[in-house]
């Protein structure tokens, strides 16, 4: 597909990731734009049809528009902008005395996604995303890989939506509507390949990342897992037992985390020390 050249100077940046930055149309409020790193041209159009995939699938996230380049060669995709929205994690950061609301709504948003079935035809599997995570990750050792696919080969089979990047910060919402954003990683499978990645981001991260990353401290993100288990999970299970049982789904996030860091991660393969012992 052919990019539509596009001039950056119609946009304004409103934030940045690991994989590029976010922008607002300077005269369209109905227009965003997601610009990649230099150099990254087949990650936004491969992300650009996935995205299509995903919206067409009937998940809440931002009707997905045009692969576009700009003059400087940073290629993008364009959504329709979501006007007012607040992401869990910026708006718990911003009102702490509503943790319990927010990780309450952000739970239901994720137990509605992971019911979700989906043509297991048209999208990829997590175990096979995560064996080739595992394949190009150089800091596991081939026997720490081997009994990591174990693990993985050994986990449920459902045909279930997963985000694949499931932070409460990759969640928004505005009014009564609520959106998943940054499903570069969406694919189907068992859903505790998602939840790991909740629990990562409020227990496991470091204090100076979640105060960076998710705007709070960690007593307060630790406080949201807290009010987000029970909900999710039922308010029947202890949860020592529900973290027990995550906790090494979260730890295999750090494939995803060393991707992106091109650095091994030890706090996040702590709780991997069962699988790999």
């Amino acid at each position: 597909m052919k990019p539509i050249l596009i001039s950056i100077d119609d946009y304004v940046l409103t934030g940045g990731g690991a994989n590029g930055e976010s922008y607002d149309h300077k005269t369209d409020p109905d227009t965003m734009l997601k610009l990649y790193l230099p150099g990254k041209i087949e990650q936004p159009l491969s992300e650009m049809n996935l995205a299509r995939m995903v919206y067409a699938a009937g998940i809440p996230t931002p009707e997905p528009g045009d692969y576009v380049v700009t003059e400087d060669g940073r290629y993008g995709i364009r959504f329709r902008r979501i006007s007012g929205k607040k992401s869990y994690s910026r708006a718990t950061g911003e009102n702490p005395e509503n943790v319990e609301r927010y990780a309450t709504e952000f739970a239901q948003m994720c137990k509605k996604l992971h019911q979700v079935h989906l043509d297991t035809t048209r999208f990829e599997s997590v175990k096979d995303h995560y064996y080739k995570l595992l394949a190009s990750n150089p800091f596991f050792t081939q026997a720490e890989k081997n009994k990591l696919v174990r693990f993985i080969a050994d986990a449920p089979d459902t045909d279930t939506a997963i985000h694949g990047d499931l932070q409460y910060s990759n969640a928004i919402f505005v009014g009564d509507k609520r959106y998943f954003i940054d499903l570069g990683d969406f694919c189907y499978g068992y859903n505790l390949f998602d939840i790991g990645m909740v629990y990562l981001c409020c227990y496991l991260s470091q204090e100076e990342f979640i105060q960076e990353t998710f705007h709070m401290p960690k007593a307060l993100a630790m406080r949201f897992w807290d009010c987000f288990a029970p909900v999710y999970f039922g308010s029947d299970r202890p949860l020592k037992d529900i973290e027990e049982e995550v906790r090494p789904y979260a730890g295999l996030k750090t494939l995803i985390v060393e991707r992106e860091t091109k650095c091994p991660m030890p706090e996040f393969r702590e709780v991997l020390k069962p699988i790999l012992k």
